[in-house]
């Protein structure tokens, strides 16, 4: 199964390697405002497409990284997740 998503993600990988490196900052820090500054379901979106990105990066990077590189990650990961859930659920 690793295999097969190091070849699926080789292709985005490179494509974020090639474009600027602003640019990824940019959506980055949008994706963030829009889920720290926004509310309801637009806002939860915006997390859980960073918590998606995060993850996807974790995965690839897991067997390389030490214990407390994992930890930093599954941290931020549950962070964001209940970011998330908390701006959905904000409006109930």
């Amino acid at each position: 199964m690793r295999a097969a998503v190091e070849r699926w993600s080789a292709a985005p990988v490179v494509f974020l390697h090639r474009i600027p490196r602003w640019t990824v900052l940019v959506a980055v820090f949008a994706l963030l405002v829009l889920g720290m500054a926004g509310s309801g379901w637009a806002a939860a979106a915006g997390l859980l497409v960073l918590a998606a990105v995060l993850a996807w990066f974790a995965y690839l990077n897991w067997p390389r990284l030490d214990g407390g590189g994992r930890a930093l990650r599954i941290v931020a990961l549950v962070v964001l997740v209940g970011f998330a859930v908390g701006r959905a659920l904000e409006r109930f």
